[in-house]
C-alpha cells in the first residue's frame, strides 16, 4: 500500500488496507495519545480510530497541538 504521510511517500508492505490504530502501531508514532489524524483532508474523530480506514493512494497527516508559551 502505497500512502502520503506527513507530506511524504510511504510504503506499507503486504497490506491493502489498515485501521488507524494500525498505521499508527506500524508507522511506531510516538506519543498517539496527543495526536490529531486528518485522512484526506478530514480531520477524524479519536473515537473512530478504530473503524476508519486508510486503502492505497490516501493522504495522512498527524498534527500534533502544543499549549504553552505566556
Amino acid at each position: 500500500m502505497n500512502l502520503t504521510v506527513n507530506g511524504k511517500p510511504a510504503i506499507i508492505d503486504g497490506k491493502d488496507t489498515l485501521k488507524i490504530t494500525e498505521l499508527l502501531a506500524d508507522l511506531k508514532v510516538e506519543t498517539p495519545e496527543y495526536l490529531t489524524v486528518e485522512l484526506n483532508g478530514e480531520i477524524l474523530e479519536r473515537e473512530n480510530f478504530e473503524t476508519t480506514r486508510v486503502s492505497d493512494g490516501d493522504e495522512v497527516e498527524f498534527l500534533y497541538f502544543m499549549g504553552g508559551g505566556e
